[in-house]
């Protein structure tokens, strides 16, 4: 395992972590709001067991560069992934994962550079899109109740405002280390950060309809922060998207059920 750091088109450096063996095919793992590499948990153990797993933390987010400004634009999200693509040298044959927030920054770097470098994409519990009045863009209930809350620099406040998302991210059962693991990267993301990743519009329809490549849509039909709708919008635009479901489920499918994750993302793999 490797930290290591990239440097992307405005010079804001782009902190990623590498695990797996070095010949196997690159799968990028591009974390939500208000997160970090760290995220994946033991998902991303799993999934390094055959795959070469690069996970990113996000600009503003974990060990990357805080910019004060540029948060709006598509182009730098989609640099900061062709910077660490560019870093380890993958130019052809990489799978990119993006989930919630991260999907759109996937999202973003297709837009912008296509897909010479990739072989497949899969969203979970994400949208492509974002901003009022976009299609396919919409928020969840436990989105909605936490915001403006979660941007607030009162640590209280903050945390209680994080309260709403509950067991979200984790679904049932006694999984308090992950939540815990989770709130805590939430709350060292700069509150301006935070806000920032909201007051951006970008609509990537387009974009979606005209991939070549094979997608996969993995959402829980429970999710109250990023609400199926939105998986369904990206299955329907894309033409060679196929998704898996999961009855009940809410957000971080890689949590709430690590086994059927890592199996059905291998599968999707496998079949490139």
């Amino acid at each position: 395992m490797a930290i290591r750091e990239a440097i992307s088109a405005d010079g804001t450096g782009i902190v990623y972590r590498v695990s797996g063996p070095a010949a196997g095919r690159a799968l990028i793992l591009v974390h939500g709001w208000a997160a970090d590499l760290r995220c994946w948990g033991g998902a991303a153990e799993d999934l390094a067991e055959r795959f070469r797993v690069i996970a990113v933390d996000l600009r503003g987010h974990g060990y990357s560069g805080v910019p004060t400004s540029g948060y709006d634009d598509p182009k730098n999200w989609a640099a900061d992934i062709a910077a660490v693509l560019a870093a380890e040298g993958v130019e052809s044959g990489a799978v990119l994962l993006g989930w919630s927030y991260g999907g759109i920054v996937v999202s973003d770097y297709l837009a912008a550079y296509g897909t010479g470098a990739v072989a497949g994409v899969v969203y979970t519990g994400s949208m492509a899109n974002i901003g009022r009045d976009i299609p396919g863009a919409e928020t969840g209930p436990a989105m909605r109740a936490a915001i403006p809350g979660v941007f607030e620099e009162s640590a209280g406040r903050a945390l209680r405002a994080f309260g709403a998302f509950g067991n979200a991210n984790t679904g049932p059962g006694d999984k308090g280390v992950e939540a815990q693991r989770l709130f805590g990267s939430s709350l060292a993301t700069p509150p301006s950060v935070r806000k920032a990743l909201f007051y951006r519009s970008v609509d990537n329809t387009e974009m979606l309809r005209a991939l070549d490549i094979p997608v996969l849509v993995l959402h829980g039909t429970a999710d109250p922060v990023v609400p199926i709708a939105d998986g369904r919008y990206i299955l329907e635009s894309a033409p060679r998207a196929r998704a898996s479901f999961w009855e009940d489920a809410q957000h971080g499918l890689f949590i709430e059920d690590r086994g059927r994750f890592v199996a059905e993302v291998g599968a999707f793999v496998d079949e490139l």
